[in-house]
């Protein structure tokens, strides 16, 4: 018994020095991105580095404002198109079609979790990109006939970024609405509710804080994600006016640019990774505190 005593004990240890080694790495990162990159914004100035509508840095101009609106409308698109599909594959999966076909589906979106986001990239350069300028511009083109793409767009980087946040999407809801207790199907098709209403206003509603948190690790995942929305969104820093403009987002402005910047360019690139850092933070806490208020609510 007390060797059991000492072996659990030693396992308990390990798991604490790894998770105080996990919280140290963390807090050591942020601290060097913040000392690399807060003098950039006190020379630039908070309000000019923000807010300004243009990004050169050979002409030492640092305007993020494009960089941010880019990101945030690739993520937007993504999610929009991203989550609707794999919640409707949750549901799909876990009350519609039988166990064994369910687990073969399964494991073939886990396997899109796998593929390298470069991969993505060259599917969306091939694939997507060019259905955008053949399919999707003439469709804008009848309600604005001054349209006009290259292809390279928010609009492509929305789609290749849905479909990779989908294996997250999908599993976690999946999970959460398998969690759902069986008597509550019962309980709905006993007072006439068809699958398509059980699923609707039982299930789905029963799992919202699971599939809130889908959401939440998918939207961190489409932020954060670099190389294929560096391939496909054509690395413009313009704010955007249409689904058809090209962008650049803050990762792959970062990415694109750092190994070529000059010690100041270098510092503002920091600061990107400073708001970028902050616009995940803020974002997780208020999608958080949404699915605290929507358990309290459903409590």
């Amino acid at each position: 018994m007390t060797g059991v005593r000492i072996y659990e004990r030693a396992i308990e240890k390990l798991l604490q020095i790894a998770a105080a080694v996990a919280m140290v790495s963390v807090a050591l990162i942020t601290v060097f991105v913040f000392m690399n990159g807060l003098p950039a914004i006190a020379d630039i100035g908070l309000g000019d580095f923000l807010f300004g509508d243009r990004w050169r840095p050979s002409n030492g101009v640092y305007g993020i404002l494009p960089l941010i609106c880019g990101t945030l409308s690739v993520t937007g698109l993504a999610l929009l198109i991203g989550v609707p599909t794999g919640v409707a594959s949750a549901v799909f999966l876990a009350d519609i079609i039988p166990k064994k076909l369910a687990a073969f589906f399964k494991f073939a979106i886990e396997l899109l979790a796998g593929i390298p986001s470069v991969v993505y990239g060259l599917f969306g350069l091939i694939v997507v990109v060019p259905m955008v300028k053949k399919v999707f511009l003439p469709v804008m083109q009848r309600f604005d006939p001054e349209a006009t793409t290259t292809g390279l767009s928010i609009l492509a980087g929305g789609i290749v970024l849905a479909i990779m946040i989908l294996p997250t999407v999908v599993s976690l809801s999946e999970n959460a609405i398998s969690s759902v207790p069986h008597e509550y199907r019962e309980a709905s098709y006993a007072i006439g509710a068809n699958k398509r209403e059980t699923a609707s206003f039982v299930l789905i509603p029963a799992a919202k804080s699971g599939i809130l948190a889908s959401v939440i690790l998918g939207m961190g995942r489409a932020i954060g994600e670099t190389m294929a929305v560096l391939l496909i969104t054509g690395n413009t820093a313009l704010i955007p006016k249409s689904i058809l403009d090209p962008v650049a987002t803050l990762t792959g402005t970062i990415a694109m640019e750092m190994g070529y910047a000059d010690a100041k360019h270098q510092q503002a690139l920091f600061a990107v990774g400073i708001i970028l850092f902050l616009i995940i933070f803020i974002l997780n806490i208020v999608a958080r505190s949404v699915v605290s208020r929507m358990g309290a609510g459903g409590k």
